[in-house]
């Protein structure tokens, strides 16, 4: 995944905003909290993302993944993709997705209300 397919693919969610920081990454929140990060690292994609438990025992077991330098040593369960390429685009995309849901779940009540999210799951 590119850098422009990373941002593209990021936006098509509601309720997200875009800032660069953290040494020029590209960092995607969902009601003002983060729920993806990449960067250009040595020429490559670094994208990190929030998982599910099991996803984050799975993910660290895979050569192209690792736990997310920063989160994951504080205890949260985020992981980073070392080694972006098309090949693993869609496990990306899915994975991207799942970080929003997870994060977006994540919010009060209130603020998914006020951003119209997962008012179908009650």
């Amino acid at each position: 995944m590119t850098n422009e397919m990373f941002n593209q693919f990021c936006q098509k969610f509601s309720g997200t905003s875009h800032v660069v920081q953290w040494g020029n990454a590209d960092v995607w929140k969902v009601g003002g909290k983060v729920f993806a990060v990449g960067w250009l690292k040595e020429g490559n994609m670094a994208i990190t993302f929030k998982t599910s438990d099991v996803n984050f025992d799975f993910l660290g077991q895979h050569p192209d993944y690792q736990p997310a330098p920063y989160f994951a040593n504080r205890g949260m369960k985020w992981i980073q993709i070392v080694n972006s390429t098309a090949d693993n685009d869609d496990d990306l995309s899915y994975y991207l997705s799942e970080s929003y849901r997870l994060v977006s779940l994540k919010l009060t009540k209130a603020k998914q209300k006020e951003l119209g999210l997962n008012q179908n799951l009650e």
